[in-house]
């Protein structure tokens, strides 16, 4: 996306002096979010998205990469995090607000995969910030299947006699078979649902999205923030409830990845 020099210099200076990554509210109606682990993949996933479903995310402006910083421009999301007051809201606001989430994760879902790999929107490398994978690097990926997607979250381990059942049980999951990976938001917690009274007003924070097999949503949702407890009361009504990938997917956390 192309972006006048002005405004490039513009929001380098305004960003200079402060933190090294990070959203800025430019207006009222604007905001930047930036810094050197951002991607672009980011700012495709919302255009992506906007295009193919009715779900709300923030309209991007305009997105670059300047001194190897990535600047996202984008729609300032009117509301307020979904989270903040969720606990005084009577059953009625929260069946309106949680039937609308469950609507809009299901056109999100019906999007068609255009292959049978585990990548981002792009094709390109997935980003992780929680410690929930293996390995040092926030980026992992792309890979050309769900199974080889999963031997990397299980470090290479294959299947073997002396293993504990768990572990097995595990890796034959992952083996499959896979019918293909769906479009995944990743992390779907109340802080990155914005609202309105009792209308969503927009889903943000697309960094962690990509192609995913189909379980991912759920389980990556139930790993809340410790800020967030009392999100995972709620998880079950608009994701369709998969107690035994959860189960395994916190085998996999325990022996090869961490997690919340």
């Amino acid at each position: 996306m192309q972006l006048v020099p002005g405004l490039i210099r513009l929001l380098t200076c305004c960003l200079t002096a402060m933190s090294s990554s990070g959203v800025l509210m430019l207006s009222a109606h604007l905001c930047v979010k930036y810094g050197p682990s951002k991607s672009l993949a980011e700012a495709s996933a919302m255009i992506f998205v906007a295009h193919h479903t009715t779900v709300p995310v923030p309209k991007v402006h305009c997105a670059f990469i300047h001194r190897r910083c990535t600047y996202i421009v984008m729609e300032r999301i009117k509301g307020h995090m979904l989270g903040k007051g969720w606990v005084f809201r009577n059953m009625e606001s929260k069946e309106k607000i949680l039937s609308q989430l469950k609507s809009m994760v299901e056109q999100i879902r019906q999007i068609s995969a255009p292959g049978p790999g585990v990548s981002n929107i792009n094709g390109g490398p997935l980003y992780d910030p929680r410690p929930s994978m293996p390995g040092p690097d926030l980026r992992y990926g792309p890979f050309a299947t769900i199974p080889e997607f999963h031997k990397y979250l299980r470090l290479g381990m294959e299947s073997h006699a002396d293993l504990p059942p768990e572990v097995n049980e595990l890796i034959g999951f992952h083996e499959g078979p896979w019918s293909g990976p769906v479009f995944t938001h990743g992390d779907l917690s109340s802080l990155n649902i914005m609202c309105e009274g009792d209308d969503i007003t927009g889903i943000v924070d697309w960094e962690t999205s990509g192609w995913f097999p189909d379980y991912w949503e759920y389980t990556t949702a139930c790993q809340v923030n410790p800020q967030n407890l009392f999100w995972s009361e709620e998880i079950d009504k608009f994701l369709n409830p998969l107690p035994r990938e959860l189960a395994l997917d916190k085998i996999r956390r325990e022996r090869f990845g961490g997690g919340f």
